[in-house]
């Protein structure tokens, strides 16, 4: 499984990770050797302990051991570093989505139905198309609230279908239409396209809600690593050319500057699935020349980000974007930006999709969830 991953085992992961962030306030918790078994007055949900087969790498000597067990299974597949592949053979390479995927079947994690169903539309950008995913939750009738989701990889690997399992799990936790989107990747497609068409679709979204059982009046941009780079300069767009700015933003470990000397880069620089020599191979790969690595575009760090939108960030501790997300945090609160932020111990970047087996994730995307619930006033 590479690239472009079977559709119903996205729905299964995706099912799962919304299963996983569910259980009632008023659960009771049981822990055995092996399970956690979650009650409450409608189900019962036995979820099986991910435990890892080696010690902790020396990268992440604090990693948890579902994350150390996800790790295990991506590097097992035996792909080629992404830093050493041209874009198109690294698109290939196995995700952290499929060792999530692949730690479910083992594990035998029941997973639910899903609770939205989805559309794909392309539309018209500059120079092009792009494609987007429409998650439309079935309970409620609408008009739903509306998050626009942008997925990581760099700006130049990954997809809609990689992310699927964010993207739904928003949706339903939130009770909100999701629009993920499927900008155009480097190198094919360099800076500053991928920011132009992630503009481009918060617009359409915007000026087509209806169409998508949506309220343009309450909208929100939401994405991961490359993406949550994406969705702050889609707010900064917004306020700069005077349309509707998003009500609420969460940024996931953000890449939010160019500088590969912070503490967590120097720190982390061996890490997996994220490590500082593919960040310098993205980089490379999305820019015209190294210089426009320092456009507040990509360094939001020196952006002006004054009159944004209360913005929630996640972090993960063993992430070499780790620092970017700390500093972006900071930089906005001295804006006058009201920011809420967590920092999640033992996990690493990619973390927020992994709800199902990876119990930080399943409190991160609750805290996302909850934080977007409060904007849309739900």
């Amino acid at each position: 499984m590479k690239k472009i991953l079977i559709t119903s085992k996205l729905t299964l992961l995706a099912g799962a990770v919304f299963f996983a962030s569910c259980t009632s306030n008023s659960s009771k918790t049981v822990t055995t050797d092996s399970t956690t078994t979650k009650t409450d007055s409608t189900k019962t949900t036995v979820m099986t302990a991910i435990k890892p087969t080696g010690a902790a790498p020396a990268w992440g000597k604090t990693i948890h051991p579902e994350m150390q067990a996800v790790v295990e299974k991506l590097m097992s597949y035996g792909d080629k570093p992404t830093e050493s592949l041209s874009a198109a053979d690294a698109r290939k390479n196995h995700t952290p989505t499929d060792a999530v995927m692949d730690l479910i079947k083992e594990n035998k994690i029941t997973v639910p139905a899903p609770g939205v169903d989805t559309a794909g539309k392309d539309i018209p950008v500059s120079g092009g198309t792009i494609h987007l995913k429409i998650y439309t939750p079935k309970a409620g009738k609408g008009p739903f609230p509306v998050i626009v989701y942008y997925h990581g990889g760099g700006f130049v690997i990954a997809n809609i279908d990689v992310y699927n399992a964010s993207a739904q799990g928003l949706a339903e936790q939130v009770g909100a239409v999701v629009v993920s989107v499927g900008y155009r990747l480097a190198p094919e497609h360099k800076f500053p396209i991928a920011h132009n068409d992630s503009f481009a679709a918060y617009e359409w979204v915007l000026k087509n809600a209806a169409s998508i059982n949506a309220d343009p009046k309450m909208i929100a941009v939401v994405g991961e690593s490359a993406g949550g780079n994406l969705a702050a300069n889609v707010s900064i767009m917004a306020r700069d050319k005077k349309i509707m700015v998003p009500l609420h933003e969460v940024l996931v470990y953000p890449i939010a500057q160019a500088d590969m000397t912070t503490k967590s880069y120097v720190a982390y620089a061996d890490a997996h699935p994220l490590n500082k020599a593919m960040m310098a191979w993205f980089t490379a790969k999305y820019v015209n020349n190294m210089a426009e690595a320092k456009d507040p575009r990509i360094s939001l760090v020196n952006a002006n980000l004054k009159g944004l939108p209360p913005t929630t960030i996640v972090t993960a501790e063993i992430d070499p974007l780790n620092s970017d997300g700390m500093m972006l945090a900071d930089k906005l609160k001295a804006a006058g930006v009201t920011v809420d932020s967590k920092n999640y111990a033992g996990v690493t970047h990619e973390f927020f999709g992994m709800a199902a087996v990876v119990p930080e994730a399943k409190e991160a995307q609750a805290y996302a969830a909850d934080q977007l619930k409060k904007a849309f006033g739900k």
